[in-house]
């Protein structure tokens, strides 16, 4: 990790090194944190954060469904954001809020408990490597399944949700593969371990439905860019056998950005390599966030 100089903690800007919580937080035992993966990127008119607004929005929500209550404002937040971001000197970075149950108990009573917020902001390239954005990568189907809903609020990025990611990474990793796609219970994908799933299908593009996912930030902007460029987009179940026949093959979201699937389990996507819609869609998606389609201005938060 490129450190940074500051890190914003409970409303003040601290130096990167210490910006630390006590061994007995709450969250460094139980999860109990939510938390944002956010992206600036360098335009024409300088720094600007892609869907800030919404993504702050999203932390909140999660807050609200995990039972959180954030001792901040959305527009504390954003402003924070903006500081650290403009207090570091960065012009492209990754940025990673993050509200978290910290020192006072460790009951699962969390009814007093205090809550601290961060905000960091770092030089962090695409997360599976800038190579993966051209040539693709290799999944392997997980044998940990994405819980539902039912079992824990999947829908939200709780922090104690990622254990599964996790387990599901590190065996994808250990298998020589590069990432893992994970199914739901009743055998359809879900999602990776960390970002949406999609197949391009008789030309049209295919994506799990919201219920079957995190409803991604980055997915959302996938499926706007498509149908502005003339693509049919079908949100539903996808199984396993319809990715065996499927055109072409992609994963978002917004630490890996717009990557390629050349294969699932050893056996080639098609032609084994990037398809002509996924490339179209990663490059309308590079113009939006870098400030160079006029339509999608409203997509951007210039840090001042």
């Amino acid at each position: 990790m490129e450190e940074s100089n500051y890190i914003w903690m409970n409303g003040k800007m601290v130096p990167w090194k210490k910006s630390t919580s006590h061994f007995l937080s709450h969250a460094t035992h139980y999860g109990s944190a939510v938390f944002e993966g956010i992206r600036c990127y360098n335009t024409p008119k300088g720094p600007a954060v892609f869907r800030l607004e919404e993504h702050i929005e999203r932390m909140f929500r999660s807050a609200e469904i995990f039972g959180m209550t954030i001792p901040f404002t959305k527009k504390e937040i954003i402003s924070a954001t903006h500081n650290v971001i403009s207090r570091n000197n960065l012009k492209e970075c990754y940025i990673r809020p993050l509200a978290y149950y910290g020192y006072g108990g460790l009951g699962f009573d969390v009814t007093n408990q205090k809550v601290d917020v961060g905000v960091a902001a770092w030089k962090w390239g695409a997360m599976l490597g800038a190579e993966s954005l051209t040539k693709g990568i290799r999944l392997k189907t997980s044998p940990f399944r994405r819980p539902s809903s039912e079992y824990m609020p999947v829908n939200a990025k709780v922090s104690g949700n990622y254990a599964n990611s996790i387990m599901a990474k590190m065996d994808a990793i250990k298998s020589g593969y590069d990432d893992a796609v994970m199914l739901d219970r009743e055998g359809f994908i879900a999602e990776c371990s960390a970002e949406n799933f999609f197949i391009v299908d008789k030309s049209e593009l295919v994506t799990p439905t919201k219920e079957n996912c995190l409803d991604g930030i980055t997915r959302k902007s996938v499926i706007t860019l498509a149908r502005a460029a003339g693509i049919t987009v079908r949100e539903m179940l996808v199984s396993p056998e319809m990715v065996k026949s499927a055109e072409e093959c992609f994963i978002c979201g917004t630490a890996a950005e717009i990557v390629p699937v050349t294969s699932i389990d050893g056996a080639p996507i098609k032609h084994g390599k990037r398809g002509r819609i996924t490339e179209k869609i990663q490059k309308d998606y590079s113009d939006a966030i870098h400030g160079k389609n006029k339509k999608y201005e409203d997509w951007l938060s210039y840090v001042k």
